[in-house]
């Protein structure tokens, strides 16, 4: 009970702080994702992330092969179609913009577009990415925050791209799996 109440007072607190700065700053959602239990696979990718290190992790032949980053948005009510504009037109310019220090690119492939399923399950969700790497190591140094901390070893780009965003939209789902090859079970 005493480490409920504990926990219970940290999330007020962050939540007061968050709010006495601003909701939007990378701090506060940084924080939020660290107050929130893990999902089995987040739980296996920090695990991976601290067994092998950072430089490791995010090398560009870390775990080759073909990996798809799914990215799906649901704005917040207030938010304007420009800002729903820019936030994608930000987001598709990611495929020039996100690079290593030598210039590499880690994006292979980036693609949108609004939901237009009739099949009544998107869970409000309004607007999906599809984004392809060629390795695990690209996918996460693209991704960096919350797993990659360390400046030198994720995409500032990306980086910056999410502190953008997170002024416009209330929910983002991110799915992120290995291409099979067809009739090959994982």
């Amino acid at each position: 009970m005493f480490l409920l109440s504990k926990i219970m007072q940290y999330k007020l607190i962050l939540g007061m702080f968050c709010a006495g700065l601003y909701a939007t700053s990378s701090l506060c959602i940084k924080a939020s994702v660290l107050a929130a239990p893990l999902d089995l696979a987040a739980q296996q990718v920090q695990a991976e992330m601290r067994r092998v290190g950072q430089v490791r992790f995010t090398a560009p032949d870390f775990k080759p092969g073909t990996i798809r980053h799914m990215v799906m948005f649901r704005f917040k009510p207030q938010t304007t179609p420009a800002e729903r504009f820019e936030v994608t037109k930000r987001f598709m310019e990611l495929a020039e913009l996100s690079h290593r220090m030598d210039g590499k690119k880690v994006i292979l492939s980036l693609e949108t577009g609004p939901q237009i399923s009739g099949e009544n399950a998107d869970i409000g969700l309004e607007q999906g990415y599809l984004v392809t790497f060629a390795s695990e190591g690209d996918r996460n140094f693209y991704v960096g925050r919350p797993i990659v901390t360390d400046i030198r070893y994720f995409d500032p780009a990306h980086d910056a791209f999410k502190h953008f965003a997170s002024a416009y939209i209330a929910q983002a789902v991110v799915f992120d799996f290995p291409v099979a090859m067809r009739g090959q079970p994982q």
